[in-house]
């Protein structure tokens, strides 16, 4: 049985034997005979295919699995054992696993003619599962409510608001959707100038938009992307330019409670040296500084909460980002392999470990535990 085919029976088999024989599941993918200390998770191109991967706290990588589509985000459950990674658009598989044993557990798929985009959440203490997907023909987004207790079947589904929805996450009493538009770097970005990007704010109740908000008329070529937050700190989305014109806009955002953007802070020469892209952003355990990575310009760069720049190290094809569990530092990985890991003050950001060798890691990575 292949990584990427379990059927829906099966994986209401494999949920359940989570509950009774969590220890016993032998059989799939790389199965290890102890449990993996893991405190990062994220996805890999590995062997010609893509893979979820396992970090320790010493940054050694252990992949579970291989399939053929681009795995983007993974989301670990409050369950402390599982984990879904969701293939990025045109993706049309999210795979379950246990981090724990290093095992695939099954896979799920988006609604009738969707895609996913790349990103979901756990909500309700891990007993349902959010997801945005992307209508094939038209571009408009949907976010799907699925209950994981019965095979990650959809429960119900609501409107995004937008076209290319990219993100989402739980933010206070609302949840918070980037709606991408038009995205860069793909045929339908050739020629356009308008990315018709907005953030949603959406009732988690009656699945009604709350708020929609796009940008000035100045800032329309950018798509709004990737969000973060943490309990104590700023709902944020990232930005990447449809246009290389050589103007310096800003690409990141606080997202205000009513859904106002607000610009973070940057000399224009910062701004440039992004390159149009951010490709991941993250929020410390503090809740006090904010870092964004672009790949295509080889830069990690690192803010107060309040959006005061405090400075950038490189890292060549540097995309995934995650916290650490101690306040100012972040985890960041590379397409080449390499691991390091950053510290901010007040002052300053730099570079205090470094690790290569590992798998090419794609855009994301998250803290666990």
């Amino acid at each position: 049985m292949g990584m990427l085919d379990l059927s829906r029976r099966a994986l209401l088999a494999r949920l359940g034997g989570l509950a009774t024989a969590p220890r016993l599941m032998l059989g799939a993918a790389h199965a290890q005979d102890h449990a993996l200390d893991a405190e990062w998770l994220a996805t890999a191109g590995v062997e010609g295919g893509f893979a979820p991967v396992v970090l320790s706290a010493d940054y050694a990588p252990t992949t579970v699995g291989k399939g053929v589509q681009r795995l983007h985000w993974v989301e670990p459950s409050p369950d402390g054992r599982t984990a879904v990674a969701v293939a990025r658009r045109p993706g049309t598989t999210a795979v379950l696993f246990d981090r724990r044993a290093g095992m695939v557990l099954a896979s799920f798929e988006p609604g009738e003619g969707r895609v996913f985009s790349g990103h979901g959440r756990f909500i309700a203490q891990g007993r349902r599962f959010l997801a945005v997907e992307i209508d094939r023909a038209s571009g408009q987004g949907t976010v799907t409510l699925r209950e994981v207790a019965d095979g990650f079947g959809i429960v119900t589904e609501w409107a995004s608001s937008g076209v290319g929805p990219h993100d989402l996450l739980p933010a206070g009493d609302a949840l918070v959707v980037a709606n991408g538009g038009v995205e860069p770097h793909t045929p339908e970005a050739l020629g356009a100038e308008v990315a018709g990007a907005s953030v949603a704010l959406i009732d988690p109740a009656s699945g009604q938009t709350r708020a929609l908000t796009a940008l000035d008329e100045d800032l329309a070529s950018l798509s709004l992307r990737h969000l973060a937050s943490a309990p104590e700190g700023p709902v944020v989305v990232a930005a990447q330019d449809l246009l290389a014109d050589g103007v310096a806009r800003p690409l990141l955002y606080r997202v205000e409670p009513e859904g106002r953007l607000v610009a973070f802070d940057a000399p224009d020469e910062e701004w440039r040296g992004f390159r149009t892209y951010i490709g991941s952003v993250a929020i410390d355990r503090s809740g006090a500084f904010v870092a964004a990575a672009s790949p295509r310009g080889n830069r990690i760069g690192v803010w107060s909460r309040e959006g005061r720049f405090l400075g950038a190290v490189p890292l060549v094809d540097g995309c995934g980002l995650a916290a650490t569990h101690e306040p100012g530092r972040f985890l960041a990985t590379s397409g080449l392999g390499e691991v390091v890991l950053i510290a901010a003050d007040g002052e300053g950001v730099g570079v205090v470990a470094r690790k290569s060798g590992g798998p090419r890691y794609d855009n994301h990575a998250v803290l666990v535990g």
